[in-house]
């Protein structure tokens, strides 16, 4: 990165940046001109060229034309004004597309390199805004296109719109640069709530939300209306909602709040001064963006942080990174104005106080976040070296947070010598987990009747002619994908995508190593499908890495063969203290999803017969993912049936599995058939619960038998019993417990990501 003088001024070799943008904030008062206001100001060396008078701007940024005048008049004389200054730019810093592509593309910086920022699909935003026509909007697609495609490197605020530029735009992903706006901290600032209250007319003690919105459809803004509505009968008669912003929808809004009868609790407010925009997070409890789609950042929700005001948001676009971190609790589904009413009426007593809120804030200081800039057009100049990590692409044949791919987002972070790219045959939950942790995705759908295939259905004919052929098309579009991408390796999350990520690979000429998680045997899969694997792992891959021994061994005679276990997040770093109670029920648990070989009709058989009365619990906690919900259903009538339908406790999914570990006091596996691994054995141990597991698959290579756990007779519920009664011991629990806890450091992150990048470089050596 950059080395900045004490003032932040840019040293000497720092190239000489052009910057092309939209209009000048106030004059244009969209976020995109904001933001490249905002840039340009904390780039003291940087030039800038924009439509319109640009009244306020500084010496060095020249507007040229007039917003009203035809299309064009306008993009002649910024092509015009970007000819003049070509001879002083080093690297030109583009913003909007329309004005920056004839720039680009003709004259004089047509060889300069290019930053690129990306702020949002222009071309679909117009369609969000009322443009229905279909020729338009493939015009301004290909006009987009046509401009991203000069990129040298490009900037997005969010993981999400990564992605948008990525799927959409066919821009690689090792160019693209997920850089969050900057906050002016000075500015905005802690200051008090007494004294903004009294400065807008509100009472001390209301409840006070504020929305910072434009007024157009995509805000959601007729959404929140109804929300605050049905929030009303629960909050203090005077509580406030206050709407900041102006746009072609204040008239309706308007017509809104008096159809609803709110003109007594919403105050329409239009566009404010500066000063008051201050007074009104300050004021606030809580700010709402409740956008329905194509939402980049939302800086307004750093913005009131920094004024000590959380935000609720919907999971749209990049609004879950803005406030990641801080609560996760503030993101809603977008278009749920019940949810948003419910998370409305909570905030008055359940969200992040002053402090949290600022300190998450000031992650976003401009001085770090111009650094970056600087860095990413030295790279693009040429004057720093290129990125010489590993390019590396994960494939997985499902988005759904199951074993595999929580080892995955568990990995990808602490593989600190790879670029990740990760391509999913499905959109899912993963998705948003990805763009959370920072990791560059894409969605390349895949056929679901191919995709969801059941290893039952594969007999000793094969495959029907429907299933093969639509495989056999997207291993060919995956292998021009690969092509286009030119990684240095692929590696394999799940069975089905080493299939066909092996046949892909090959084709484009990349080497490959598959990750086997499940136990390639009889018991797992049909015949035809363990010969095709075996096949396949031996011909197509480059290794194979197995998350066990017992795994490994169920492949056959193999070179290159290499044993990787699943990782653990950060393994004894903070994890949440049990709260159980003193002296309450001890409770047994098992997690997982639920599936006949999973066994969880075993525990239910097992406790049953440990605990035949008495105050000991059952949690069953996890959901049926993959079409087992005869299964999911049958348990509790088995429960029933047992005489302990009261005394069991069934969760469904639950994404925080550390919640749900911190109420148990054992942890039980119940896999009937060998597991090839167990990762929530891992998570038990490193929450620091006595693990019970049988002994057979990973489990057994996992847990040493009265020292780290207990192990039992697979299959076997008299054992499993004996297990759960041996445990109302509470010194025997916490001696497993301490063992465990210490022995588990062995899966730690750090280890299992030097190993995995050691066998990525012998691979790619080869």
């Amino acid at each position: 990165m950059t080395a900045l003088s004490p003032q932040g001024e840019p040293e000497a070799g720092d190239p000489r940046m052009l910057m092309l943008g939209k209009g000048w904030f106030p004059d244009e008062v969209g976020g995109l001109d904001r933001y490249f206001r905002d840039l340009l100001e904390h780039l003291p060396e940087a030039r800038g060229i924009v439509i319109g008078e640009a009244r306020s701007a500084p010496a060095r940024v020249r507007g040229v034309c007039a917003h009203d005048r035809p299309l064009a008049s306008r993009l002649l004389a910024f092509w015009t004004a970007a000819q003049r200054a070509a001879g002083a730019t080093d690297v030109v810093d583009a913003h909007f597309a329309l004005y920056a592509l004839l720039a680009l593309r003709v004259g004089r910086l047509r060889r300069t390199p290019v930053v690129l920022h990306f702020q949002g699909p222009w071309a679909d935003e117009n369609v969000a805004a009322g443009d229905r026509s279909a020729m338009r909007q493939g015009a301004r697609r290909l006009l987009e296109r046509a401009t991203y495609a000069r990129a040298d490197q490009a900037i997005v605020l969010t993981s999400a719109f990564r992605q948008v530029l990525v799927e959409r735009y066919g821009v690689l992903p090792w160019k693209i640069h997920v850089e969050p706006p900057g906050v002016d901290l000075g500015r905005f600032s802690l200051g008090s709530i007494a004294d903004a209250r009294e400065h807008l007319g509100l009472t001390g003690d209301a409840f006070v939300a504020v929305s910072v919105r434009r007024l157009v459809p995509r805000m959601g803004l007729d959404i929140l209306l109804d929300a605050w509505k049905g929030a009303l009968e629960r909050l203090p008669r005077d509580s406030t909602l206050l709407l900041v912003g102006d746009g072609p929808l204040r008239e309706g809004l308007a017509a809104r709040i008096a159809q609803l009868g709110l003109e007594d609790s919403v105050r329409l407010l239009g566009r404010i001064a500066d000063d008051d925009l201050l007074e009104i997070y300050r004021a606030a409890d809580v700010g709402v963006v409740p956008t329905l789609e194509h939402e980049g950042f939302g800086l307004v929700v750093i913005e009131a942080a920094a004024c000590g005001t959380p935000s609720i948001v919907t999971a749209v676009g990049g609004l879950p990174e803005a406030v990641a971190g801080l609560d996760p609790s503030l993101v809603i589904p977008p278009s749920d104005a019940s949810a948003l009413a419910d998370r409305l009426v909570h905030a008055r007593a359940d969200r992040p106080d002053r402090a949290a809120c600022r300190a998450h804030a000031e992650g976003f200081d401009w001085s770090a976040v111009t650094a970056r800039h600087r860095s990413i057009a030295r790279r693009a100049s040429g004057a720093d070296a290129a990125d010489e990590r590993l390019k590396v692409v994960y494939l997985d044949h499902v988005a759904r947070m199951s074993g595999g791919e929580i080892a995955l987002l568990r990995l990808l972070p602490h593989l600190h010598d790879v670029h990740a790219h990760v391509i999913l045959a499905e959109d899912g939950p993963l998705v948003e987990q990805l763009h959370l942790a920072g990791i560059s995705s894409e969605v390349m759908a895949f056929g679901m009747v191919a995709r969801d295939l059941r290893k039952e259905d594969v007999g000793l004919g094969g495959i029907s002619p429907g299933v093969a052929a639509a495989t056999a098309a997207y291993i060919l579009r995956l292998a021009w994908r690969l092509r286009r991408l030119r990684p240095d390796l692929v590696h394999a999350n799940s069975l089905k995508s080493g299939i066909y990520g092996s046949a892909a690979a090959r084709l484009a000429q990349v080497p490959m190593i598959w990750h086997v998680r499940d136990r390639i045997a009889p018991d797992y899969l049909p015949r035809p499908a363990i010969r095709l694997v075996r096949a396949a792992t031996r011909h197509l891959a480059s290794a194979v890495v197995a998350n066990s021994a017992t795994t490994m061994a169920t492949l056959g005679p193999h070179t290159n063969m290499r044993v990787q276990h699943a990782v653990v997040p950060d393994a004894i770093g903070p994890v949440r203290q049990r709260i159980r109670e003193s002296g309450g029920p001890t409770r047994y648990g098992v997690v997982g999803r639920l599936a006949p070989w999973k066994g969880q009709d075993l525990f239910l058989r097992a406790f049953a017969r440990a605990f035949p009365g008495g105050s000991e619990r059952a949690v069953v906690i996890g959901g049926a993912l993959f079409g087992e919900d005869d299964y999911a259903r049958s348990l509790p009538t088995l429960a029933a049936s047992l005489g302990i339908a009261e005394r069991v406790e069934f969760r469904g999914h639950r994404a925080d599995v550390w919640h749900e570990l911190s109420r148990l006091d054992v942890l039980v596996h119940t896999s009937i058939s060998p597991e090839p691994f167990g990762q929530v054995i891992l998570e038990g141990m490193v929450a620091g619960i006595p693990v019970i597991a049988a002994r057979a698959g990973g489990p057994a290579e996992i847990l040493e038998h009265l020292r780290t756990g207990l192990l039992y007779k697979p299959n076997d519920a008299g054992a499993l019993a004996e297990s759960m009664l041996s445990l109302l011991d509470e010194q025997l629990r916490e001696r497993l417990r301490a063992a465990a806890r210490e022995d588990v450091r062995r899966y730690e992150p750090a280890i299992v990501a030097a190993e995995i990048q050691q066998l990525y470089r012998a691979v790619t050596s080869r």
